[in-house]
């Protein structure tokens, strides 16, 4: 099938495209690795499409007081090598090599899959346990929206027509922080089912914890009973296998007893290597 004929706009300034995105028919294309593949399935016909690779500045990636500081013509691939230090950056090396193929990462971008908000994507579930915020501009300005208060369900977010994800803020994780992720990928390019953990261990106990749940539901989970587990306690090998058991209680529709499995399998060794990294 292919993509139905739309207007398309090459925006060289922000104001282009804000102008292009004020009739509310227009979307963003940047890396077009979602875009392209559902305009030529139909399951999206915009009027027009604003590319804005032209446009000066959106290729931001800088680390600046404690805030890696993402922008939307940053591809998957950034990610891969060593330009973002810290545990930060050791939990998106882990994720990134799981994002499709080497040429999707040549030319997503981060921002992208994270304003498609499909609930089987690695990056989506990595801002809400890295506690990102996420910058969204439009007509009125800029305005700033937490991780977890951005999705609202499957390909759906807090952002309006008008308005493009320009930015994407991540707080470092303080030291002692170790990282880990594990999936559960059969032939399609999403997973099945994956963890990530990010643990904090000060004086030999757990003083934070994030664990994240990809394709646990219609939107990125946080699974916050199995991070009350671990708080206060050491990171012992009962600690993480309870914390497990919390993450696995989750609605799993019809297939509960398999899905329930994964989680708990991929939570215990997400945990298990973050503690091989603190």
């Amino acid at each position: 099938m292919r993509p139905a004929c739309v207007e398309y706009v090459a925006a060289t300034s922000v104001d282009d495209v804000l102008e292009a995105l004020s009739d509310g028919t227009t979307d963003v294309l940047a890396g077009g690795q979602s875009l392209l593949v559902e305009m030529a399935a139909r399951g999206e016909s915009p009027r027009r499409v604003v590319d804005i690779n032209r446009v000066a500045g959106l290729g931001t990636l800088t680390g600046d007081g404690g805030t890696l500081r993402v922008g939307p013509l940053v591809r998957h691939r950034a990610f891969e090598s060593a330009t973002v230090g810290g545990p930060l950056g050791d939990l998106m090396r882990l994720v990134v090599c799981h994002i499709g193929h080497p040429p999707i990462r040549a030319v997503g971008t981060m921002l992208g899959s994270l304003a498609h908000a499909d609930p089987a994507a690695e990056w989506p579930v990595l801002a809400i346990t890295a506690r990102a915020e996420f910058v969204l501009t439009g007509p009125d300005g800029s305005r700033t929206v937490p991780a977890e208060r951005f999705f609202t369900g499957p390909f759906t977010t807090v952002r309006r027509p008008d308005e493009f994800l320009s930015e994407v803020r991540y707080p470092a994780f303080p030291a002692g922080t170790g990282t880990g992720y594990a999936e559960d990928r059969r032939v399609t390019v999403y997973p099945q089912a994956a963890a990530m953990a990010a643990v904090t261990v000060t004086g030999g106990v757990v003083a934070a914890a994030a664990i994240g749940l990809v394709n646990a539901g219609p939107c990125p989970v946080r699974a916050h009973a199995a991070e009350n587990v671990l708080l206060g306690g050491p990171l012992s090998d009962a600690a993480i296998g309870a914390a497990a058991e919390a993450a696995a209680e989750i609605d799993a529709g019809d297939n509960a007893r398999r899905v329930r499995k994964a989680f708990h399998v991929l939570t215990r060794r997400a945990l298990t290597q973050a503690r091989d990294r603190c």
